[in-house]
């Protein structure tokens, strides 16, 4: 399977988008569905205080938009076994939009003036793998470009470390089998 095989979901969840932008990393690991799993738990349960903080800063600057934000939200402590697949299901505050085994995860989360989506593809590397962090932005309102510009610079940092974070759970978990959750 190539990145590229992921293009129908890919290509439909893209249309509209104001943002759009792909992070990936190898990791030393067969590509199969408990490598996709192992992955979306460690990127979504990363959580340190650095990131708790920036949703206090959050909590502020929406504030100034004329929106509001209910609380900081907690860290998901998601297993590969727990990690929902089925579409509409929580995925902390994301709900799964599409996912298959293996292959790919997107979810999304919608609010007044946004609706982000979050998605990992896995690609096969030969006895290797791929994995992909996907963000698709669309705006809801004007509010929308204004929130998503001030924030974007701590978007990558997040992203980028919740990438780190999903490759070095993905590659230190091994020999455990996973169905659906």
């Amino acid at each position: 399977m190539s990145f590229t095989d992921e293009y129908a979901v890919l290509k439909q969840l893209r249309a509209g988008a104001d943002h759009c932008d792909i992070k990936s990393v190898d990791v030393e690991r067969a590509p199969d569905a408990a490598c996709l799993r192992e992955f979306i738990a460690g990127s979504l349960n990363y959580n340190p205080a650095w990131i708790r903080s920036l949703y206090r800063v959050r909590a502020g600057f929406v504030r100034l938009l004329g929106m509001r934000q209910d609380g900081i939200p907690s860290a998901p402590q998601f297993s590969a076994a727990t990690v929902p697949f089925e579409p509409g299901a929580s995925a902390a505050f994301f709900r799964v939009v599409t996912a298959e085994e293996g292959r790919h995860w997107f979810a999304a989360a919608s609010e007044s003036h946004l609706t982000a989506h979050l998605g990992v593809i896995l690609e096969s590397r030969g006895a290797a793998s791929r994995l992909h962090i996907v963000t698709l932005v669309h705006y809801n309102r004007w509010t929308g470009p204004v929130y998503f510009n001030v924030i974007r610079p701590f978007h990558h940092l997040v992203v980028g470390s919740m990438l780190r974070a999903g490759a070095s759970h993905a590659q230190t978990q091994r020999s455990v089998t996973y169905g659906n959750a």
